[in-house]
């Protein structure tokens, strides 16, 4: 992987690419970059206002890039559902999933259906979305899902008997290392699926290292906690590296040969920053029996079950 950067992504033409979250930092830059290199991207996002934006922003970057927005709200299942029906009647084949739309650090909140949010959009929302448009993924040779995760996944397990946190104290942190976790658990079980099912679409998961984004400061700002948002605004200007060098594992892990099932690919300095490497994950996120839960539990909260992949 050394050295890998964007000018290093394959040809994407005649790809068709869903990107969650496309209309700001990492997921904007994903799209935009796949978009150049040819792919058809369609921007998944919940505000109809930012994701056309985005569209037009990219179209301004990249003349002729094929990009088209399409709503998805993922704390919202009906909304999940609807975005699977319209996709697969305007594109019917799927070549690439990027599951990377996330909140962070949010004060205590509920999502549509009733999950706590950050639980609900970074975890379950993209394990409905990936089953709904398994049949397209499962059609489509060489397809990859490609969830985006993050180095704060070491600081928590996920508690399958407390999802949704309401057995304990609400800690904003917690809740999103648990997230993140979940989201490494859903490809670990996913991959492991696939293999079952002899399918070559390849489950990997990203993450961006410490990328300044507007993720960051959201949290506080919701939370009116000034001085943590202006803390954190510090931190991007001085610690953290630019969407374009966070977005760069997703796109490895998206685009580059070879890419195996399950890997975790993140910055190659201390999980922090610089070019993609295989990065170490807590050894729970590879816990067959952890993923095993998990899924039974999302299956039965989300209502969408993965039936083609139980042979």
């Amino acid at each position: 992987m050394g050295g890998w950067d964007l000018s290093d992504i394959p040809d994407q033409r005649g790809r068709s690419v869903v990107v969650t979250g496309a209309n700001s930092g990492i997921g904007y830059v994903t799209a935009r970059e796949l978009a150049r290199r040819g792919a058809r991207v369609v921007l998944a996002c919940r505000s109809e206002v930012k994701g056309a934006g985005a569209g037009d922003r990219i179209v301004t970057e990249v003349p002729g890039a094929d990009v088209e927005f399409l709503r998805l709200d993922l704390g919202d299942l009906e909304s999940v559902a609807e975005f699977a029906v319209a996709y697969e009647h305007a594109y019917g084949r799927l070549d690439l999933l990027v599951n990377n739309a996330g909140v962070m650090a949010l004060p205590r909140g509920r999502t549509v259906d009733g999950f706590e949010t950050q639980f609900g959009v970074n975890h379950l929302g993209h394990f409905a979305l990936t089953g709904l448009l398994l049949p397209a993924l499962l059609q489509t040779p060489g397809a990859r899902v490609v969830t985006v995760s993050s180095m704060v996944h070491v600081a928590a397990n996920i508690d399958v008997n407390d999802l949704n946190c309401e057995r304990h104290a609400y800690r904003r942190w917690v809740a999103y290392a648990r997230s993140k976790t979940a989201n490494l658990l859903f490809t670990h079980e996913l991959a492991r699926r696939l293999a079952g099912i002899g399918s070559d679409v390849v489950a990997a998961a990203a993450h961006p290292g410490y990328a300044s984004t507007n993720l960051q400061t959201v949290g506080p700002r919701m939370a009116g906690r000034r001085g943590t948002e202006r803390f954190m605004e510090i931190g991007n200007r001085f610690f953290g590296q630019s969407a374009d060098a966070g977005a760069l594992p997703t796109l490895y892990a998206a685009t580059a040969p070879g890419v195996l099932p399950d890997s975790f690919t993140g910055p190659s300095f201390a999980m922090w920053r610089g070019s993609p490497a295989t990065s170490w994950r807590a050894g729970w996120t590879v816990n067959d029996t952890a993923g095993e839960r998990l899924w039974a539990a999302s299956e039965r909260l989300t209502g969408v079950t993965y039936d083609a992949l139980k042979g």
